[in-house]
């Protein structure tokens, strides 16, 4: 009498020839924290910038996600779609989706959603929309993003709070031809950052990193003295070669620290 076959399952092999690892369903866990498609971006996000996926891992199918999470595919689609475009993640044709090359290098200086800091360090965030306009006349605004007269603005400042105390504040500048649709109504509710990113794409980001002075308005908005030194980010996004927006992130420098933890390039 022969002796039973042993069934083999094989991975596939990605382009170089190497097996796929794959992520599995049940070590995915949403926190809770502000809108679905988010915290899907930020359970898929959060361990590629750790280093526990590392490149080439498959991350599930878009209709396992779906019934994972209990969500709809729009939503799930929203999320990988925004960590494609910041180079996190990549379709690959008979693979899936996987985890890219030297994805841990991008996001070093990556600003993620104010409310997750919070959450992630045992506050309770909160947020307060302080001013909302449209730019009128202001040439040294269109300056910012290099943009024409013709070209609609919207300017706006508000602050984060953590436990019902400042946080960060920040003053945000935005094409409106870069993201039709947005006005000063939704963000008294919703802070600028999170709506952007569900609404307007974006291609390419640069941050600046500075240790200014609050002046009066900054002093005032943070309850810090005048004059108290604040770590401050400032990131420019565009889509192509469109302006989308600029945002000033003012943070107390004693209460912030930036954090990037990265391997030599192989």
């Amino acid at each position: 009498m022969s002796a039973p076959a042993t069934i083999i399952a094989l991975r596939p092999l990605d382009l170089d020839g190497s097996r796929v690892e794959d992520v599995a369903l049940s070590n995915l866990r949403l926190d809770g924290q502000g809108p679905m498609w988010l915290q899907i971006r930020r359970t898929l996000a959060q361990p590629i910038l750790r280093g526990d996926w590392r490149p080439g891992t498959r991350i599930p199918a878009e209709m396992d996600l779906t019934e994972h999470f209990r969500t709809s595919r729009m939503t799930v689609n929203k999320a990988i779609q925004s960590l494609a475009a910041e180079g996190l993640l990549q379709r690959r044709r008979k693979i899936g989706t996987v985890v890219a090359e030297r994805a841990q290098e991008r996001p070093v200086f990556e600003i993620w959603d104010t409310a997750d800091v919070v959450a992630r360090g045992g506050g309770i965030y909160g947020y307060r929309l302080l001013e909302c306009a449209f730019v009128k006349d202001d040439p040294d605004k269109r300056a910012l993003l290099n943009v024409s007269r013709k070209t609609q603005l919207v300017w706006m400042r508000c602050l984060h709070l953590s436990d019902g105390q400042p946080f960060q504040l920040e003053e945000r500048l935005v094409n409106v031809d870069a993201a039709p649709g947005i006005t000063c109504q939704p963000m008294e509710t919703t802070a600028p950052g999170p709506w952007l990113l569900a609404h307007v794409p974006w291609t390419q980001a640069e941050h600046t990193i500075s240790a200014l002075e609050a002046g009066p308005a900054e002093a005032e908005a943070l309850d810090v003295r005048q004059g108290s030194a604040c770590l401050v980010v400032e990131r420019r996004t565009w889509n192509g070669d469109v302006p989308v927006t600029l945002a000033r992130l003012w943070n107390p420098g004693a209460q912030h620290r930036l954090v990037g933890r990265f391997e030599p390039s192989r």
